[in-house]
């Protein structure tokens, strides 16, 4: 059931994490600051980020190509550009499908392996 016109601000992702983890407001705010910030400068880089089981954004550059205005129908030049691009996990795309998705089971320690 979608919802629209429903926006998650920083204030709200801060004060999740904060109920989550336990760090001060402050820490919790600070924390997702830096995360933000490194996915913003990595992404500035050229490089792409990927979060597991949530998905990958990267950078793509379009080439230039001839556009057309709506309104007159007057060919017009579109500049090349860069775009941000997400592309879903198929663990997003299930949960927001409503489909069951087996989750990946977290790593553990101290098991025989890692002797």
């Amino acid at each position: 059931m979608p919802m629209s016109g429903v926006t998650i601000t920083r204030s709200q992702l801060s004060e999740a994490i904060y109920q989550e983890v336990g760090l001060s407001r402050n820490e919790s705010a600070s924390l997702l600051e830096s995360v933000l910030t490194k996915i913003s400068n990595t992404l500035a880089n050229g490089e792409s980020v990927k979060v597991s089981s949530f998905g990958s954004f990267s950078v793509r550059s379009k080439g230039q190509r001839i556009g057309r205005n709506p309104k007159t129908g007057e060919e017009v030049p579109i500049l090349p550009r860069k775009v941000l691009v997400f592309r879903p996990s198929q663990v997003l795309k299930s949960k927001i499908s409503g489909l069951p998705v087996a989750q990946p089971s977290p790593p553990t320690f101290g098991s025989s392996e890692f002797e």
